[in-house]
Order: structure tokens, then sequence, then C-alpha cells
């Protein structure tokens, strides 16, 4: 009998995109599963403010009825764009852990999975001295919440300026300083790799990209994927978004990345697939059957 060439296992992934809560956040949950998605990505507050209003009980029960009904999942949201966890400014440091405290009570009280961050920036300090200081603040909002379930999962960046996440190492070395490791999940952004100059587009590029990732972050880590196409040159160091297919990683680039990552025995059991193209209700649903077809293919 001949041997299979394909994966013995086979994670599920569940695709889906970042929904506007306009309306309540529930709507995110509902409009999502009309344009097809499995799972969804939310903001809980506006991500261009530091205040946010407390979450009513009405609103939490409307959102979680949503879930029920719809049966999406995993339930991710996105921080504040404000908060810097790696800041070596002690004012901005304060503010950014209690933000980010909030963050993590409102993602618990809607049920959700995961809370994606991006790393923070070290603004002058240094890649180390941000490390150190992104994994105190990871110890730090860990005891302040012990009992939390959600688990946070740090993005990776372009890289642009002093921000940190553009290399795979960044991530291995906070975690390895983090006490809690388990509560610690990753998020990979595949405009953010791709211009952080992480070329994936043909099979042989995204094995070697994919393997780097397992070594200094491990595939069990790899709760959600922002996928996203750019039309920046890899390398760039430039964030910008683009549909899928029609950027520069382009659909042969999207299949490759995914046909190499169902080899990998060692993801979770459920992996999250966001796209992120605000633009037209149309353009989004649009995006998602992108990623839903090169994904499974």
């Amino acid at each position: 009998m001949a041997t299979s060439t394909f994966p013995i296992f086979a994670p599920r992934f569940r695709f889906g995109a970042h929904m506007p809560v306009a309306g309540g956040l529930h709507k995110a949950v509902t409009e999502g599963y009309k344009i097809g998605s499995d799972t969804v990505q939310i903001f809980t507050s506006s991500p261009r403010q530091w205040n946010a209003a407390p979450l009513v009980a009405q609103a939490i029960r409307a959102f979680r009825r949503a879930v029920e009904k719809t049966g999406l999942y995993p339930l991710i949201a996105h921080d504040s764009y404000l908060i810097n966890l790696a800041t070596q400014k002690p004012d901005l440091l304060e503010k950014s852990r209690l933000a980010f405290k909030e963050e993590m009570l409102r993602a618990e009280s809607l049920g959700l999975d995961y809370l994606v961050t991006h790393m923070g920036a070290h603004t002058g300090a240094g890649a180390e001295a941000g490390m150190a200081r992104l994994s105190e603040s990871l110890d730090w909002l860990h005891a302040e919440l012990p009992d939390v379930r959600v688990r946070v999962a740090l993005e990776t960046t372009a890289g642009q300026g002093t921000a940190l996440g553009g290399d795979f190492a960044h991530f291995a070395q906070i975690v390895a300083a983090v006490k809690e490791k388990e509560r610690v999940m990753a998020c990979l952004d595949t405009c953010h790799i791709f211009v952080a100059g992480y070329d994936y587009r043909t099979p042989d590029l995204a094995a070697t990209v994919l393997d780097d990732f397992d070594t200094q972050i491990g595939m069990n880590r790899l709760v959600c994927i922002h996928a996203n196409d750019t039309d920046k040159p890899c390398g760039s160091h430039s964030d910008r978004h683009a549909h899928i297919g029609d950027g520069e990683i382009g659909y042969n680039g999207f299949a490759a990345f995914f046909a190499q990552l169902r080899t990998y025995p060692n993801l979770p059991e459920t992996v999250a697939v966001v796209v992120e193209t605000p633009e037209t209700e149309t353009m989004v649903a649009e995006n998602v059957y992108r990623i839903k077809q090169l994904g499974t293919a």
C-alpha cells in the first residue's frame, strides 16, 4: 500500500475577519457570520483612546447570545494601539499596564479566548531593554489577574522603527523570561513578517521561514494568524495591508504558506485565521472567501 503524502495531523483552521462593532459588540458576531466567518476578532473599545466605558451587562449578554447562536470560535480581541508594555517611560508604562489590564477584564467578561497585542516599542532604549520590560509587564498582568482565562497573543510586527516583534527571536527571549509561559501565545501576521524580511512565497522559502518560527516560538503557541497581503516589498518594514492575492505576497505565496503550515503536527487543534482589510462589507467577505480557498487547498 502506498504511503500517503498528506500530513497525519491536519489542524482545523477557522477563517474569519476583524469586524466592526458599530451598533453593539454582538453585531460583529452576527455580521461576521453572515459573510461566512467561522471566527471573529474585535476591538472591545476604541483602539485610539485610553479611556473605555465599562461594558454593561446587557451588551455582554447580547454578545454571548450571538456567539451561542452562530457558533463562532475562537473569539479574539485586539488591544488599543496606544498601549506600550515595553516602554521605559514610567508614566506611559503605568498607563499601558492599567489599560491592558482593563482590556483583559473586558475580554474575560465577554468570554473571549485571546487578546492580541503588539509587543511594543523600546523607543531608543534598545531591544534588550524593551524585551525585558515587556516580560516584566506580562508577569505584572498575570499576577494582577491570576484567575483570568483569556490568554495574551503577542503579534509579530513589521519591525518598523523601535518596535519589537520583527524578529522571531524577540518572542523567544520574551517568553523565556515570563514566569507563566503557558499564558502567552502567538499571533503571526502574514503582512508583517513579509515586510520584516521573511519571504515565504515558494514552498522551500515557506519551509525555511516556518521552521524558524517553530524553533524560535513554537507552533504549539500559534493560535491566531492575521492573514493580510501587502503592497510593499519584502524587507521594507512598511505595514500596509492589501486584499488577499492582490499584493506582493499573492495567491501563490499564501498557498505555499498554508500548504507548509499544515505539515506541523504540533500546531494547536484550532488556529484562527483572520483577515484585517476593513474596506467595504463586500471586500471583507471576498477576503474571507479567498483565504478560505487558499488555506484549505
